[in-house]
This record gives structure tokens, sequence and C-alpha cells, in this order.
């Protein structure tokens, strides 16, 4: 009984990865990619980054998910690796940089006021 126990264990262990988040581009994904791609995230989790990124604009950081319904800090943390905000090209940071240089373009006006 116990070798049968063991061996689904490790079965199982061996499976987690197969369900590992596939890398998305959180503001260009439909909601069906989304859904396939990322940990925990059903259809209606996606519909609803969907409809708050058709809402409120791109997602500028990682964290703004948790602004959308349903997506808690332990789906984000799951998912934060597989998670782009730009092209898989740059490695998902061109939004990463255009938010930086809108800030500090935002902090030169503040300084020169």
């Amino acid at each position: 009984m116990r070798s049968t126990i063991a061996a689904l264990l490790v079965t199982l262990a061996l499976a987690l990865p197969a369900f590992a988040a596939t890398p998305v581009n959180i503001n260009k994904a439909d909601a069906a990619t989304l859904a396939k791609s990322l940990d925990g995230v059903g259809l209606s989790k996606a519909e609803a980054i969907v409809a708050w990124r058709q809402e409120h604009g791109p997602f500028k950081s990682v964290e703004d998910l948790s602004q959308v319904k349903g997506f808690g800090p332990a789906t984000l943390e799951r998912n934060r690796n597989a998670i782009l905000l730009g092209d898989a090209a740059d490695g998902g940071k061109a939004s990463n940089k255009a938010a930086a240089t809108k800030a500090k373009t935002k902090a030169s006006k503040a300084t020169d006021e």
C-alpha cells in the first residue's frame, strides 16, 4: 500500500511542471489564450483580465493584475515569471521601458516647474 502511495506521489510530482504557466503578453492576448497560458486562470478570470484592460488601458506592471476581480496574490505569484507586458522578442520589457521613460519625463517636468 505504501509503495502504491509513494508511486502516486512521484507521478504527481513529475506531472506538476506540465501545469506551469506559459509566457503570455497580458496586454495583447485574448481571453482564451490567457486561460490556456496562465496557471490557475480559467476562462472567466481571463475574460475579467481582458475586460479590465479594455476599460483601463494596458497593464503597466504585473502588480496591476491584482486590480482584476478574482486575481489574487497567490495567482499573481504563481504566474509572475510568465506574465509579459510587451512583446516576447524584447523579453516583455518594452512596456516597462515606456512606463519608466514616462515617469522620468514627469519627474523632470515637476523639477523644472
